[in-house]
């Protein structure tokens, strides 16, 4: 572990990718294949293989209490320390004592790792992070915490970890990055990698692949310029979700790649007779039934038209946001919730059936293939596409009681060839109470957690950021006891530090601000009185005014205005907005005087 600390060290202390991947690949090829290994999952960040479920389950206020425990720090003491560094894992390598004969092997911290995710009590989980602590020297002890908090920051992503693997053993990147996004186990890639079996690489059903992002875009006009041929579809406002069906069993994975299929557990029947495996990307909404769940009715290929929109009327539709949120998160889901909050699930893409990796396909096939996957008994109604784009199919729901039943939708698609066409589209599904449009190229494949042109998204509202909650505060008046005030940041440009750029109070239900103090203080990593420093992991979209220069917050930036839109648990840190996302926006404004804090 010593030798992976060191390596870390290098890593950080170079802003170069290039040299970030030979040091990796060296580190890598003086290893063991079974150290190796488990480096590779390491140094991506995590303490087991993406594909696993397990998870440690040890907050940053526990290894806060350990750390000072072991150094023998007084709470003051610790705090300087982190404010000086700004991490739990370089306080503790800067506050832990060397002792001589101290360090632990990868592999022994992997076995450990596993003991302390299987431990049920809070009590054996401290007893085995303390032993772990007190059995390395402090320059281990660092990254140890850093790897247990997921908070790596050195530079390092998993797809440089790839290269590096490539590198340090003589594959083609692509076929190292291929094998990883199959198996989920970059460890695992790395024994393929070592053997030259990178090509026996197969599907692992239940491990989510990453989705496909969109790009924003300010007009109709934007919106028909990169591609010729695009398919239009409505932005839903719910939850992303990847369904994966194998040998008659469904699960859901959000964007976070938590699995989310206890929250809807009518939706797993409505899928479960899938005539081959599949893993299909959609929304999850909440959804207002048509008054006759056998209507159907079609949306033709033709672009668009009064009677084109006519005919995508009797799908039923998607509710508003805030009726999804009670479904959210939730362990147990009432017969009272399934009445009164259904949901469906929104197929718009296929990305494997039938042994087939299809990611590498234009949109055109895969969308053929996703037509005839969702049909037959248990979706009566839909009519499939006969290999156009366009026609859709509706509502997939079974003859029972009709609140009680989850359904899928193909999510109908039209085509624009002007932008009046997008236009109207776009009024369209903002009437039937959706966010926008979903512009898309038919000839794209599709590129697991990237953003490009290929797809676009058309929204107009107020400037939202997606932001990270660093610090939280006790409210005054009725909110006096819980954490309702939150300080936010974006990233800096390279995503290794948080900026704070605003703070805001207003947006969220009493409810969620009693969950969400709730977790602020099971996550603190400083306690200031009236004031907590939190570990950085609570995605919040917010909404502001317009934007202002600032000396006030880090980000050189302020928000005038800001007011939290919603909470965004679909969303990891590492997906927030960067410090660039602010810029463009502050530069689409019209120029305006620096703001000093006193205007705040």
């Amino acid at each position: 572990m010593r030798k992976l600390a060191k390596t870390c060290e290098a890593i950080a202390a170079t802003t170069k990718k290039l040299q970030k991947t030979t040091i990796v690949a060296e580190y890598l090829k003086s290893c063991t294949t079974d150290e190796a290994a488990v480096s590779a999952v390491f140094l991506s960040g995590k303490a087991f293989p993406a594909w696993e479920e397990a998870t440690l389950q040890v907050g940053g206020a526990l290894l806060w209490r350990l750390v000072q425990e072991i150094s023998g720090q007084t709470e003051t003491a610790l705090t300087a320390a982190y404010r000086k560094h700004g991490d739990l894992g370089a306080v503790a390598g800067h506050v832990l004592q060397e002792r001589p004969g101290q360090s632990l092997s990868v592999v022994e911290l992997s076995k450990i790792f596993r003991e302390i995710a299987t431990a049920r009590r809070t009590e054996a989980k401290s007893a085995l992070v303390r032993d772990v602590l007190t059995r390395v020297s402090p320059l281990e002890a660092k990254y140890i915490v850093k790897i247990m908090t997921g908070d790596l920051r050195i530079g390092l992503k998993e797809s440089l970890v790839e290269e590096a693997i490539a590198k340090a053993y003589g594959n083609p990147p692509a076929d190292v990055q291929r094998a990883s996004m199959l198996v989920g186990d970059v460890g695992e890639t790395l024994r393929l990698a070592v053997g030259g079996k990178l090509a026996e690489a197969k599907m692992r059903m239940f491990h989510p692949l990453g989705f496909m992002l969109a790009s924003p875009i300010e007009s109709a006009e934007e919106g028909l310029s990169y591609f010729a041929e695009p398919a239009v579809e409505d932005k839903y406002d719910g939850i992303r979700a990847q369904a994966h069906v194998s040998g008659g069993q469904v699960r859901f994975f959000s964007r976070t790649r938590d699995e989310i299929t206890e929250s809807f557990p009518e939706l797993p029947d409505t899928l479960a007779g899938l005539p081959v495996d599949a893993i299909l990307d959609g929304e999850i909404v909440a959804w207002e039934y048509p008054p006759d769940p056998k209507q159907t009715r079609e949306v033709v290929d033709e672009p668009f038209s009064e009677e084109a929109e006519a005919k995508a009327e009797g799908l039923g539709q998607a509710r508003p946001f805030s009726v999804l949120q009670q479904r959210l998160g939730r362990k147990k889901v009432s017969e009272r919730m399934l009445r009164e909050f259904p949901v469906a699930f929104v197929a718009f893409d296929v990305l494997y059936a039938a042994g087939e990796v299809l990611i590498d396909r234009p949109l055109r096939e895969r969308a053929r293939v996703l037509d005839e996957l969702v049909k037959g008994p248990k979706h009566r109604g839909h009519t499939g596409s006969q290999g156009n784009i366009g026609r859709q199919g509706e509502l997939g729901f079974e003859e029972v009681e009709r609140s009680f039943t989850g359904g899928i939708v193909r999510a109908p698609v039209f085509r624009a060839v002007s932008a009046e066409e997008l236009e109207a589209l776009f009024s369209a599904a903002q009437a039937r109470g959706n966010e926008g449009l979903m512009i898309k190229d038919l000839a794209s494949s599709y590129s697991p957690g990237k953003r490009g042109k290929s797809w676009l998204k058309m929204k107009r509202e107020l400037a939202t950021l997606d932001v990270v909650v660093t610090a939280v505060e006790f409210g005054h008046g009725k909110r006096v006891g819980v954490l309702s005030d939150y300080t936010f940041a974006v990233w800096d440009a390279n995503k290794d530090r948080l900026l704070n750029i605003g703070k805001a109070y207003s947006g969220l239900t009493d409810v969620e601000i009693a969950e969400m103090t709730k977790w602020f203080l099971e996550h603190t990593i400083e306690d200031q009185g009236f004031r907590r420093t939190v570990e950085p992991k609570v995605v919040l979209e917010v909404a502001f005014n317009n934007m202002m220069e600032s000396d006030r917050h880090e980000s050189g930036y302020a928000l005038r205005f800001p007011r939290i839109v919603r909470l965004r648990p679909d969303k990891s840190a590492e997906e927030a907005d960067t410090i660039e996302r602010a810029r463009g926006i502050f530069s689409s404004q019209t120029p305006g005087s620096k703001l000093d804090r006193k205007d705040l």
